[in-house]
């Protein structure tokens, strides 16, 4: 075991840190290169990676397309964040905070730039009118609140539990299991939630489902980290109920593949420019 660490008075950036997504770190912001990004055919201009954040909001894409909303039609970029993509100054742009989504719409006179992912699910589930209840409705702060939940809750589960868990260089029994318990603590306010209903509001399918399926349904199902032997997730039944249901959605098996490319080919689908592009397996 390594010996402790003692902080210095002044911290120093002077190695890269992170295991696997070490360059992706770094303590300033901004961009580090020029790269203007592409712009295609439709106003809705996605700019993103297939991991929980970027599936959220391709799967409510996907589901508005579903609905035959074709205003909701979408290009979808692949940034590669292990190459340093997202610190091109043309993302920057978009997205001062370098990471994905990032969203461009381009319908007004002038583009509209939305980052964070919750910030673009609850902007486009208003633009469209569907998946979030209306104003004045008691069950829209019920919907809001599940949103805002992940959104404080999931970097317990990714950079938390998943960074130490599964991609840090050491591993170390304290951060782990300070991370576990947190997160199946989360788990169990899902669970306990979802005991007596369907979805997150009740009987009403949200963005509030979309977002924290994109994450926790991923864990329960095998998919996130490989830990569900170590987290006991068959324990959470409700959850599982939830997400197997879900994830059974035409939506959402498309919203899954998009800005993905990795894993198995028939799941990849690392651009999105059209419908008819899930009728291929191809990767650029």
């Amino acid at each position: 075991m390594s010996e402790t660490y003692t902080p210095p008075k002044v911290w120093r950036w002077d190695k890269e840190s992170g295991g696997r997504f070490a360059a992706i770190n770094r303590p300033i912001a901004g961009a580090t290169h020029e790269k203007e990004l592409p712009i295609g055919e439709h106003p809705l201009q996605l700019y993103s990676l297939g991991t929980p954040n970027g599936v959220k909001v391709t799967v409510l894409l996907e589901e508005l397309l579903e609905l035959g909303i074709a205003e909701a039609e979408y290009d979808a970029w692949l940034i590669n964040i292990s190459e340093g993509s997202q610190f091109g100054d043309g993302f920057v742009h978009i997205n001062p905070n370098s990471k994905i989504p990032a969203l461009a719409d381009h319908s007004g006179d002038t583009p509209t730039r939305v980052f964070e992912s919750g910030a673009i699910m609850l902007y486009l589930a208003e633009k469209f009118g569907h998946f979030v209840p209306a104003v004045g409705s008691p069950l829209r702060a019920e919907c809001l609140s599940w949103l805002f939940w992940n959104i404080g809750s999931v970097p317990f589960l990714g950079g938390g539990f998943g960074h130490f868990y599964a991609y840090a260089p050491e591993k170390f029994e304290y951060p782990i299991n300070r991370y576990a318990m947190e997160v199946k603590r989360q788990l169990d306010v899902l669970d306990q939630r979802l005991a007596d209903n369907q979805y997150l509001c009740g009987g009403e399918y949200t963005i509030a489902d979309m977002v924290n399926v994109a994450w926790y349904g991923a864990l329960v199902s095998g998919v996130l980290y490989e830990a569900g032997e170590f987290l006991e997730v068959t324990t959470y039944t409700n959850v599982i109920r939830w997400a197997q249901e879900i994830q059974q959605r035409p939506a959402v098996k498309r919203g899954q593949r998009v800005n993905r490319a990795w894993g198995a080919e028939e799941k990849q689908l690392p651009e999105r420019h059209n419908a008819s592009d899930f009728d291929t397996t191809t990767t650029p």
